[in-house]
């Protein structure tokens, strides 16, 4: 597994390149994420390990996957990611979860996702990108999962597909560990009109 110093090395080189790769000034890139200008300096100088809701935006505004912001190495034609080598992109005090597996941001934003929660535990998630698309399986557990005031029980097996550009909430409401797989689509727009 990559260390969080290589990780966060690699966010700075990515952040870098894909904001260079547009001609974007880091003002520029502010302005479209809402993250401010500080922030996007401390993470390009690799003096900070930023969040997944800080990653998410300046991804979002960049039009790639957050995976694409994480990774170490470049993409080759076949691309196998080994299970030590999954970021671990959120995690509770009390055991959960979220491991980005693996992403892909041609011909659409695709990303991969392994995910955890405790009896008790929850993570909302904030609205994607207009178009967005969520689909997961349970694997084991019991997920309660609320998008736009409606709650949905999910069992061991189970699969949903959802609309993804509103908040959304996962919930482990049951008496055992929660383990979800899901898939993240987003639709590729060009960001210079």
């Amino acid at each position: 597994m990559a260390d969080p110093e290589t990780v966060t090395a690699a966010i700075a080189n990515n952040v870098r390149a894909q904001r260079a790769h547009r001609g974007l000034t880091l003002d520029a890139l502010a302005a479209r994420s809402g993250v401010s200008r500080g922030m996007l300096v401390q993470i390009e100088q690799c003096r900070t390990n930023p969040s997944v809701t800080t990653l998410t935006r300046v991804a979002d505004a960049l039009g790639v996957t957050v995976a694409r912001l994480v990774e170490v190495s470049d993409t080759p034609v076949v691309r196998v990611v080994a299970a030590a080598d999954a970021a671990t992109l959120w995690r509770s005090d009390k055991g959960g979860s979220a491991r980005l597996l693996l992403g892909s941001d041609v011909p659409a934003i695709l990303e991969l996702w392994d995910w955890t929660l405790q009896p008790g535990e929850y993570h909302d998630g904030d609205a994607h990108p207009p178009g967005t698309r969520e689909m997961l399986t349970v694997l084991s557990g019991e997920l309660t999962l609320s998008v736009y005031g409606s709650s949905h029980l999910l069992r061991r097996d189970d699969a949903v597909l959802f609309s993804a550009d509103r908040p959304h909430r996962y919930a482990n409401e049951g008496a055992e560990a929660l383990r979800f797989v899901m898939v993240v689509t987003e639709p590729r727009e060009a960001l210079d009109h």
